[in-house]
């Protein structure tokens, strides 16, 4: 974890975790809760708040839980494809490459604000690869293989 320890505690961003009050992800209550709070943010953002104007949150969150759910626990929920899904917003409006630092960004302070633990580093890290591979992708970079990974 980025950050400064000192006496079991993280300080990050000006901000203070307990990390021993803090559990890691564990179920798809956790992964909502993270999702949730995410949204929050980056649906206000003023970078990156127009690309989801018209997303429906109520319906869209179930369907990105089960993303996440196989990515970071194996379960077959997902049978989607992100890049159809994100190649629509980004005909809509263009995806940048520094949307998507920002999106990684938002995602990984999200989980250190609420979890600590394996699952919760590998949340970061496969936000990352996700983020990588989109941008390559939708972007045209000649170095992607375009494909997103989520199999565990």
């Amino acid at each position: 974890m980025k950050g400064k320890f000192l006496l079991n505690k993280e300080i990050q961003n000006g901000s203070c975790f307990d990390l021993e009050l803090m559990k890691d992800i564990e179920n798809r209550k956790d992964l909502e809760l993270l999702l949730s709070e995410f949204y929050k943010v980056v649906m206000k953002d003023a970078e990156i708040g127009h690309h989801f104007d018209d997303l429906d949150l109520k319906s869209h969150l179930p369907i990105i839980v089960d993303f996440w759910e196989k990515v970071l626990f194996g379960n077959p929920v997902y049978y989607g494809n992100p890049l159809v899904v994100h190649q629509i917003l980004h005909d809509k409006y263009k995806l940048q490459s520094e949307h998507f630092d920002l999106w990684v960004e938002v995602f990984s302070g999200k989980v250190d604000e609420n979890f600590a633990g394996e699952n919760a580093e590998n949340a970061k890290m496969r936000a990352k690869i996700v983020a990588q591979s989109l941008n390559q992708r939708l972007n045209k970079d000649p170095d992607s293989s375009g494909l997103v990974e989520i199999s565990n």
